[in-house]
């Protein structure tokens, strides 16, 4: 009896764990839910299970998602400027950072597979309000239960096909090596506007960004209240860009 009941609660946790997993399906644009489940997003083959190793090229838009063209992903046309955002099917279930970032294509956005250079544009992390959010540590997490965040596309960005990195980081297990938990995807989009002197950066490439051990990947003291939160990855771009604290969400309604 003794050992169901062990199994029983095993199963339950992983469960739950799962449960709280989650997948980007939908782009935002300029606070309207865009179309449906994957049509501008690459679905993942992965389930909506995390990726722990940093070295691999998934580390780009996640297993299976190398490819628009094989997918059938469509592109969508925004402006720089634009107020963008990413829905999950279900909600941003473990504590962690929300992190964006853009990469030029060479050509059309579907056939490229995210090797060239990546700047971020956005990073949502802990709450600056003591009252809101969950909390792991002395943190509140600023997209605890959440289902969508939006945030500005650089009015700077140049016109042409890129592919948008949405990047949420689980931080529950950040204590042990190589267990970050990562969720990633890649949405296309078609940027017009006139800034052709927009140069983003600085930039990192996927794999190579993140180490194992890199700040805010690796947080040994992660359970044991933590009191401050450095996000991995380079300087947000443009120059003087500030990390949010205050999420900026779209009511996710309807069919899924």
């Amino acid at each position: 009896m003794i050992c169901l009941a062990s199994k029983f609660a095993f199963l339950l946790l992983g469960a739950s764990s799962a449960l709280a997993h989650w997948n980007y399906d939908r782009i935002i644009v300029n606070g309207e839910l865009i179309g449906s489940s994957y049509q501008y997003i690459r679905k993942t083959n992965n389930s909506n299970e995390p990726l722990q190793n940093v070295n691999s090229t998934d580390m780009r838009c996640n297993a299976g998602a190398s490819s628009g063209v094989a997918l059938g992903t469509q592109t969508y046309t925004v402006a720089a400027g634009d107020m963008l955002g990413f829905a999950v099917k279900d909600t941003f279930g473990h504590p962690g950072p929300q992190q964006v970032y853009i990469s030029k294509s060479p050509g059309p956005a579907a056939e490229y597979d995210g090797s060239g250079d990546w700047a971020k544009i956005y990073s949502l992390t802990y709450s600056l309000n003591a009252s809101s959010g969950g909390s792991d540590g002395l943190l509140k997490w600023a997209t605890h239960r959440a289902r969508t965040f939006n945030f500005k596309l650089p009015a700077e960005t140049p016109p042409g096909e890129y592919l948008l990195r949405a990047e949420g980081l689980a931080l529950h297990a950040a204590h042990k090596p190589d267990k970050a938990q990562f969720y990633i995807a890649c949405a296309q989009i078609n940027v017009t506007g006139t800034a052709a002197k927009g140069s983003p950066g600085p930039t990192i490439r996927f794999p190579g960004g993140y180490q194992w051990n890199s700040t805010g990947v690796l947080i040994p003291e992660f359970w044991s209240r933590i009191t401050n939160y450095t996000a991995a990855g380079p300087k947000l771009w443009p120059e003087g860009t500030l990390e949010a604290h205050v999420l900026d969400g779209t009511k996710k309604t309807g069919a899924d």
